[in-house]
């Protein structure tokens, strides 16, 4: 941990930073997919940014504020960043109707991807939050991220002007 504790392998807290770290290295392909607009890149630029300063913070020795203070922190700016981008994106979209299948074009499928990864991610932070301090910043930065990735996802759909897939439970 930054501090210099040793844990394992498999503690939740390199489990939980390095899901998003994960998550990071998957924006980084959809942000360089051909197609990607750069209102897009810059906004991924940023995302990539704000995990690395989460991974940061959830990395760190909670005890030692000698370093932690060097550790810079998402902020409510950051969440509301992505609210405004969301808001954005859907009022370019029609209503939901349906549940979606991820599919349809490989950029809409990439930001399918990052999604779930995201919810993996944020499933790992909440299991680290029964043990450990999570930051309401962290907590709703990342909620809002998954849905930002589905929204994106709709466009890029809307964009390619393909139709999304529908979901249709068999009967």
């Amino acid at each position: 941990l930054i501090g210099g504790t040793r844990v394992g392998k498999d503690d939740i807290r390199l489990e939980t930073y390095g899901s998003f770290d994960e998550l990071s290295a998957f924006v980084a392909v959809l942000s360089d997919s051909e197609g990607i607009e750069q209102h897009e890149i810059e906004v991924m630029d940023r995302i990539q940014n704000c995990l690395l300063v989460l991974e940061s913070c959830l990395a760190l020795e909670q005890e030692d504020a000698s370093v932690s203070k060097y550790i810079p922190q998402l902020t409510e700016d950051d969440v509301l960043f992505l609210e405004r981008e969301i808001d954005v994106i859907n009022a370019k979209l029609e209503p939901l109707k349906s549940l979606v299948i991820p599919g349809g074009n490989m950029l809409s499928s990439r930001c399918h991807v990052c999604r779930a990864v995201c919810r993996r991610a944020e499933r790992n932070l909440v299991r680290m939050g029964r043990e450990y301090e999570v930051d309401e910043n962290i907590r709703r930065f990342v909620n809002r991220l998954s849905d930002y990735f589905f929204i994106l996802s709709r466009l890029l759909m809307k964009r390619s002007g393909k139709c999304e897939k529908p979901w249709k439970p068999a009967k």
